[in-house]
């Protein structure tokens, strides 16, 4: 799954730990998602699109490798 979560945050200036903070969950978690290594919850992708202002599908796209 691919995600636009960097670009989302630069375009908000938001750092990771920012993003952490307000969707709950550590910087960490925050950087496994932007590398591709770790899928979000349904709750932590709606958190997610809410501090953005965007939707879910603005935020994160399936790749064809994920349908099958």
């Amino acid at each position: 799954m691919k995600n636009n979560l960097r670009v989302e945050r630069a375009r908000m200036r938001m750092t990771q730990q920012e993003l952490a903070d307000r969707t709950g969950v550590t910087r960490q978690t925050i950087v496994a998602i932007e590398q591709g290594k770790f899928n979000p919850s349904t709750l932590l992708a709606l958190k997610m699109a809410r501090v953005f202002g965007v939707t879910i599908e603005a935020l994160f796209e399936l790749e064809d490798t994920d349908i099958q």
